[in-house]
């Protein structure tokens, strides 16, 4: 029997590593087995480990550091929900009682039939004919705009949609980025002025990555008063879009592409801003590379 011995290199000393141990950082990228603090002085957090009195990277991120506690966020990860998010899934299954959503982390949410409103705004107990037509209200691919409510034993999301501002999406296209590029604004319900196409652009920001962009409503409309449909909120036929309204709509979808493909966060008023660029610069959808690293420079997002 042979025994094969890994021999690893000890670990580079802390006065050659290049890391930003600032208060708050997260300029400093490095990689699995790197060094990046003393144990003795600091607590080590997420995506690291102790080895030889150092705290050493697990994984390939930034690290963050918090008063003495270092830790390390991937640069690639699954979204990592939290209570009060807004969350945008895709129906993958229906079953007793329940939905279960697709939502872009590490398992599926559920979203219980308790837990959604009825159509025309009815508030009541569920009833079991109200089972017997969940597919009537959410089927297999449907896109939902809902919030984090709490968690199950499992770790699993338990989603809600009672507000009505939250429900079944129609009207629009869906676009995906990664987790980490969407900040907690003070409302993830964006919309864009009627300079974008004949009524603005509506631009729902979920946490996990997954934004909607879809034909403008009024504010009213958006807040569930005048002009809300209360009775087409399970609909699945989209409402008449002008092609004006659908140039705007894949405009927009498309500058948010371009950002996250040149690692900017995105912000509410950033995405008015890089769509007036785009308008300002005579540019179609879709951007070619150099027009989208044109526009992010001349943002200064770089």
């Amino acid at each position: 029997m042979f025994q094969v011995t890994r021999i690893q290199p000890p670990p580079q000393p802390l006065d050659d590593m290049d890391v930003d141990l600032g208060e708050g950082s997260s300029n400093s990228v490095v990689g699995p087995g790197d060094v990046i603090a003393s144990a003795k002085e600091y607590m080590r957090g997420h995506g690291t480990y102790v080895e030889s009195d150092s705290i050493v990277s697990s994984v390939a991120g930034t690290v963050q550091r918090v008063n003495k506690l270092i830790s390390v966020k991937p640069l690639q990860s699954r979204y990592v929900p939290e209570v009060g998010d807004l969350v945008i899934g895709r129906i993958v299954d229906v079953g007793a009682q329940r939905w279960r959503v697709e939502a872009n982390a590490r398992q599926d949410a559920v979203l219980m039939l308790s837990s959604v409103n009825l159509p025309g705004g009815v508030v009541r107990r569920k009833i079991e004919s109200d089972s017997l037509k969940m597919r009537e209200f959410l089927a297999e691919g449907d896109l939902l705009v809902a919030e984090v409510q709490a968690f199950f034993g499992d770790g699993a999301m338990s989603l809600h949609t009672r507000s009505l501002k939250y429900g079944k999406l129609r009207n629009g296209q869906l676009v995906v980025i990664p987790p980490r590029l969407v900040r907690r604004l003070k409302s993830h319900f964006v919309h864009v002025p009627k300079l974008c196409g004949p009524s603005g652009v509506d631009v729902i920001v979920g946490m996990n990555g997954f934004v909607w962009v879809s034909l403008g409503t009024s504010q009213e409309a958006r807040d569930g008063g005048e002009g809300f449909d209360s009775e087409g909120v399970y609909r699945n036929d989209n409402d008449p879009i002008s092609h004006a309204a659908r140039q705007a709509i894949t405009a927009v979808a498309d500058v948010i592409r371009t950002l996250a493909a040149h690692d900017v966060p995105l912000a509410d008023a950033l995405v008015g801003e890089a769509y007036n660029w785009m308008q300002d610069a005579g540019l179609e959808a879709p951007l070619s590379e150099e027009d989208g690293a044109r526009m992010v420079a001349d943002l200064g997002l770089v």
